[in-house]
C-alpha cells in the first residue's frame, strides 16, 4: 500500500514567517490567552465562592476549573482558525492547538487521578511517577504530531498484525482498546467520587443509606464503563457469560467467605444495626466504629488500636451495642465501710459524689444500695448513668471513686481493708515447755 505524503507543521510555519498576515495570527493567539485565562481565573474565583458558602453541588464546576483555561484557549483558537483561514494560511495557530490540547489534557487528567486515588491530599510516589510518565507520553506525542511523523507511526502500528489464538489483532487496535478502558474506568471512578461526595452531604438521610448508595452508584459505574468499553473495543460481550460461569465456580470452591464478608457489608448498611460512632463489643474486640467498609469494619479502641473485623462475624455473631437505640450506659462503683458506719449517711454520700461528676446523668440520678455483709464490712455500690459511652468508661468510674474517697474521709467514714491475727499454740521450736 502506497504512502500518503506528509505535511510538515514546522516547515509551513517557518513559510509563514515572511507572511504580512502572521501578525494577524499573532494578535489571535495572544487574544486567546488572555481570554481563557481571564475566564479560568474568574471561574476559580466563583468557585472558591461558592466553596465559603456550600459544599454541595460545587465538584462539576471545580473539576471544569482545573481546565477551563486551556480549554478556553482551545476552543478560541479553532475559532480564530476557522474565521482567518477564508484570507490567510494559519499554520502559526494549528502549531498553537495541539500544544494547549495536551496542557487541556494533561491537566484534566492530573485532575482526575488524584479525585480518585488521592482523595485525601496526600500524593504518593506511584502517583507523582506516573504523572511524569504520562506528561511525557502526551509531549512526545505532540512532537510527532507537529513534525509529521505520527502518521508514519500510526500507518506501523495499524497495519502490524499479532496473532492472538485464531484472531489477528493489529497493535493500534490493542492500544486503542487499553486506553478505552483506562478512560472510561478513570471516568467511572470520577463519576463516582462525585456521587459519594453529594451523598455524604444530604443532611435529611441516614448515613448508612449514604454509604450503600455511594458504594453501589460506584459498582454500576464501572460495571456500565466496563462494559462500554469492551464494546467499543468490539469484543463480542457474550464471552463474559463464560467468565461468569467460571467466577461463580471461584466463588463457591475458594472465595466464599470473600462473598460472605460483602453480602454481610451491605447487609449491616441496609438494616442500620450498626452506625458510624457506635461503641460495640464483637468477640474480643471492642471500640467505637470508624468506618464501615464492604468487606470490614474498623474498630477504635479507647488506646488508639484499630480492630479490623470481618463483617461476617457481625452478622452472624453477638455483637454489644452501647449506642443501638440510646447511648446511655450504667456503670457501678463499689465500697466497703466499716460495721459502726451510719448506713442512710454513707449511702447518701455516695449518691451526691457520684452526681457531683459532670459526665454522670442528672436525668437518671445515682441509686446507692447495701450489697452484702462483708467480712471486713459492709460492702456499698453506687449505680449512675454515662451518655457518653464514646468518651470511655474508665475515665468516669475513677472521677466517681475519688468524689466518694473524699466525701468517707470528709465525714471520718473509715474504709475497712482486711486484717488477720495470727496466734501462735504451743511452744516455738527450739524454746523448752
Amino acid at each position: 500500500m502506497k504512502q500518503v505524503p506528509l505535511t510538515n507543521l514546522l516547515n509551513d510555519l517557518v513559510e509563514d514567517l515572511h507572511n504580512p498576515g502572521l501578525l494577524w495570527q499573532l494578535l489571535a493567539v495572544a487574544a486567546s490567552i488572555l481570554l481563557g485565562w481571564g475566564l479560568s481565573r474568574w471561574l476559580r474565583a466563583r468557585v472558591e465562592q461558592q466553596r465559603a458558602q456550600t459544599n454541595v453541588g460545587r465538584f462539576g464546576v471545580e473539576s471544569f476549573a482545573r481546565v477551563v483555561g486551556p480549554l478556553a484557549i482551545v476552543s478560541l483558537l479553532a475559532l480564530s482558525q476557522a474565521v482567518l483561514a477564508r484570507w490567510q494560511h494559519v499554520n502559526l495557530i494549528k502549531v498553537a492547538l495541539p500544544i494547549f490540547g495536551s496542557l487541556a489534557v494533561i491537566r484534566f487528567t492530573f485532575y482526575l487521578l488524584r479525585r480518585v486515588f488521592a482523595r485525601q491530599g496526600q500524593i504518593g510516589a506511584t502517583m507523582l511517577t506516573f504523572e511524569k510518565l504520562f506528561q511525557l507520553l502526551v509531549w512526545l506525542a505532540f512532537a510527532l504530531y507537529i513534525t509529521g511523523m505520527w502518521d508514519d507511526i500510526f500507518y506501523f502500528l495499524d497495519h502490524t498484525v499479532v496473532p492472538l489464538g485464531k484472531y489477528k489483532v493489529t497493535i493500534a487496535a490493542i492500544l486503542q482498546g487499553i486506553v478505552s478502558v483506562a478512560v472510561t474506568l478513570v471516568l467511572a471512578l470520577w463519576a463516582g467520587a462525585a456521587l459519594e461526595e453529594r451523598l455524604m452531604h444530604v443532611e435529611g438521610m441516614h448515613s448508612n443509606l449514604r454509604v450503600v448508595l455511594a458504594r453501589m452508584g460506584r459498582a454500576v459505574l464501572i460495571l456500565v464503563a466496563v462494559l462500554a468499553s469492551l464494546s467499543m473495543v468490539g469484543i463480542d460481550l457474550t464471552v463474559l457469560s463464560v467468565f461468569g460461569g467460571a467466577l461463580g465456580v471461584g466463588l463457591g470452591l475458594g472465595l466464599q467467605k470473600i462473598a460472605s464478608n460483602y453480602v454481610s457489608g451491605f447487609v449491616i448498611l441496609l438494616d442500620r444495626s450498626l452506625t458510624i460512632g457506635d461503641t460495640i463489643t464483637v468477640d474480643k474486640y471492642s471500640g467505637q466504629v470508624t468506618r464501615i467498609n464492604t468487606r470490614y469494619t474498623v474498630l477504635q479502641g479507647l488506646d488508639g488500636v484499630e480492630s479490623i473485623v470481618p463483617n461476617e462475624m457481625l452478622v452472624s455473631g453477638a455483637v454489644q451495642n452501647s449506642s443501638l437505640s440510646n447511648k446511655n450506659l450504667a456503670l457501678t462503683a463499689k465500697v466497703s465501710v466499716a460495721y459502726d458506719t451510719d448506713l442512710d449517711l454513707a449511702l447518701r454520700l455516695l449518691e451526691e459524689a457520684a452526681a457531683s461528676i459532670p459526665r454522670v446523668m442528672k436525668e437518671k440520678p445515682p441509686s446507692a444500695m447495701l450489697q452484702t455483709f462483708g467480712a471486713d464490712g459492709l460492702d456499698l455500690a453506687v449505680v449512675f448513668w454515662i451518655a457518653d459511652p464514646e468518651n470511655g468508661r474508665g475515665g468516669v468510674t475513677s472521677d466517681v471513686n475519688r468524689a466518694i474517697w473524699k466525701a468517707l474521709k470528709e465525714n471520718k467514714i473509715s474504709v475497712p481493708f482486711p486484717q488477720r491475727e495470727m496466734r501462735i499454740i504451743g511452744p516455738l521450736p527450739g524454746q523448752s515447755a
